[in-house]
C-alpha cells in the first residue's frame, strides 16, 4: 500500500515545496506555507465521466485536415456581459470571475441565471442558503425568463450527480473556495482543493459543451486567490471592480481566449439590481455650471469601446519640503514622467508644487492618449485657466515633448463629435489617412507640447 504523501503549499501564490519554507520564493511573502496531503492511501484518480461510460482515444490531426466550424455563441441577455465575453457564451467555457467581497458578483450572477430565456441553469451556492437566494432573487426580478435551479453544496461529487439529473445548460457556481472534493485530504479553500475542484469542473465543460462560471474570491492585494495555475487553466478571467460606497461598477477582462482582453462593461448597482450602463460618458463626465481650471476631457479607448473621461488635476504650493504626488486611476510613474517633460521642455517650475491627479468616475485608465489631456488639467490648475468644457484631446507625449499619434483616431473623433465636442487636438501625424471631409467636429493637428500651450493659454 502506497504511503500517504504530504507537500507545503504557498497560500498566496500556489508555489510547491517539498519541505515548510519561512519566505516564498516566488511571491516573497513570509510565513504562508501550509503542509497539505496531496496523495491518499486508497484514492483513485477522479475524472468525470460522459454517459456512454467510454473514453475517446485523441489522435494527432494535421492543421489541414482540421474543419472550420462556426463559433456558435449564446446571448445572455446582457449587452454589458456580452461585450466582455466578446459577443456571448461559448460552448464549453470556463469563466471565472474574481472581485471583493459585497462589490455584487453573486448578484451578477444571479441576474445572469434568471434572465437567460430558453436555457437550463443551475445555480451551484456554497456560501447562501436557498433562502437568501431566493430573496435575492425577488428583489432582482419578479418574472424570471429561464429555468434556474438553486443547489446548495460543496461537494463535487454530490454537484456532479445533481447535474447527470438535471442536464443543464449552464452552471454558475458561487464560489470555488468552498468546494472540496473527496478525492483531495485537504480543507475547501486550500491551493490543492481549489486546484483540483477547477480541474473536475474543467473537464466536465470540455468533455459535455457546458458552460462553467466559477466565482472566486480575491486577497488583500486585489488578486484571484488561489493558485496562479488556476487563472491560466480557466478560458476568460473577469474582474469586478468598484467602490460598495459608490454606484457605479465595472466588469474587466483580464483574459479571454475568445475575444478580445480590455474589454469593459459598465454597472450601476440599484435596489433592483445592476443596470447597465450603455453610455459610460454620461458617468464619467461631470455636469458643470461654469467653466473650472484643472480639467481636461480625454477621448480614450477600453477594448472596442471609445469613452471619453475627465481627468482631474491639482497644483498647489508644497507645504513642506518635500512636494506630495498623487494619482488616483493613473500610474503615478508616468504622471512624474510627464511633470518631467513640463519643466524640461515648457520650463513650468512644478519641482516645488504639490500635484495631485484624479480620473473622474472611479475608472483605471492606461491608455496612453490621455498624456496630453493630464498634462493640459496640470497647466491649467498651475497657472489657474479653465479649459473650455468643448475642447478634448487625444494624443501620446513623449519625453522630447512631441506628440505622438495614437491608435483607432477615427473612432475616438466619432466619440467626441457624438457627444457635442467642438474641437479635438490630435497628433500630426494621425493625419495620415484621416478623411477630416466626414467630421464635423473641428481637428487641431500638432507636433509638440509648446504647440498645445500657446493655442490654450498663449
Amino acid at each position: 500500500m502506497a504511503k500517504t504523501k504530504s507537500a507545503y503549499f504557498c497560500q498566496s501564490c500556489g508555489y510547491e515545496s517539498a519541505k515548510w519554507l519561512g519566505r516564498c520564493p516566488s511571491c516573497n511573502e513570509w510565513n504562508t506555507f501550509v503542509e497539505e496531503i496531496i496523495e491518499k492511501t486508497s484514492a483513485k484518480v477522479p475524472s468525470w465521466k460522459t454517459s456512454t461510460g467510454t473514453q475517446r482515444l485523441n489522435k494527432p490531426s494535421k492543421v489541414d485536415d482540421i474543419q472550420s466550424i462556426s463559433e456558435d455563441r449564446t446571448l445572455t441577455g446582457d449587452l454589458e456581459l456580452d461585450r466582455v465575453l466578446g459577443g456571448g457564451l461559448v460552448a464549453g467555457s470556463v469563466i471565472l470571475i474574481g472581485g471583493e467581497p459585497g462589490i455584487g458578483k453573486s448578484t451578477l450572477m444571479l441576474q445572469l441565471a434568471l434572465n437567460i430565456s430558453g436555457k437550463k441553469i443551475l445555480y451551484v451556492s456554497g456560501e447562501e442558503s436557498e433562502q437568501q437566494i431566493k430573496m435575492r432573487a425577488e428583489r432582482i426580478t419578479k418574472s424570471p425568463k429561464a429555468d434556474c435551479y438553486i443547489l446548495t453544496e460543496t461537494s463535487t461529487q454530490n454537484i456532479f450527480k445533481q447535474i447527470e439529473a438535471l442536464e443543464p445548460n449552464i452552471i454558475i457556481v458561487d464560489s470555488i473556495q468552498t468546494l472540496h472534493s473527496s478525492n483531495i485530504d485537504s480543507t475547501p479553500g486550500s491551493v490543492s482543493q481549489v486546484r483540483e475542484c477547477t480541474a473536475e469542473l474543467l473537464r466536465f465543460a470540455k468533455e459535455t459543451d457546458t458552460p462553467v462560471f466559477l466565482i472566486g474570491h480575491i486577497t488583500k492585494d486585489g488578486t484571484i486567490a488561489g493558485p496562479k495555475i488556476l487563472e491560466h487553466m480557466v478560458d476568460t478571467v473577469l474582474q469586478f471592480e468598484g467602490d460598495r460606497h459608490h454606484v457605479y461598477r465595472i466588469l474587466r477582462s483580464i483574459k479571454n481566449r475568445f475575444g478580445a482582453a480590455a474589454e469593459l462593461g459598465i454597472y450601476a448597482m440599484h435596489s433592483s439590481g445592476l443596470r447597465e450602463v450603455s453610455n459610460p460618458s454620461e458617468i464619467l463626465l461631470s455636469q458643470r455650471d461654469e467653466e473650472m481650471s484643472g480639467i481636461a476631457i480625454s477621448a480614450t479607448l477600453e477594448g472596442a469601446r471609445p469613452m471619453l473621461i475627465e481627468t482631474q488635476a491639482l497644483v498647489s504650493a508644497a507645504a513642506y519640503g518635500t512636494p506630495q504626488r498623487s494619482a488616483n486611476g493613473f500610474d503615478t510613474k508616468r504622471m512624474n514622467m510627464l511633470l518631467a517633460v513640463l519643466e524640461k521642455r515648457c520650463g513650468f517650475r512644478l519641482s516645488t508644487r504639490d500635484v495631485f491627479l484624479n480620473i473622474a468616475g472611479g475608472i483605471k485608465v492606461e491608455d496612453p492618449a490621455i498624456d496630453l489631456a493630464i498634462m493640459v488639467a496640470i497647466i491649467s490648475s498651475h497657472e489657474d485657466i479653465a479649459i473650455s468644457s468643448k475642447i478634448c484631446f487625444a494624443a501620446e507625449v513623449g519625453l522630447s515633448g512631441e506628440i505622438r499619434a495614437v491608435n483607432r483616431i477615427e473612432q475616438r473623433i466619432s466619440e467626441a463629435e457624438k457627444l457635442g465636442f467642438e474641437r479635438i487636438f490630435i497628433s500630426n501625424y494621425n493625419l495620415k489617412g484621416l478623411i477630416l471631409d466626414r467630421f464635423k467636429i473641428e481637428i487641431t493637428p500638432v507636433r509638440k507640447i509648446e504647440d498645445v500651450f500657446s493655442l490654450l493659454f498663449g
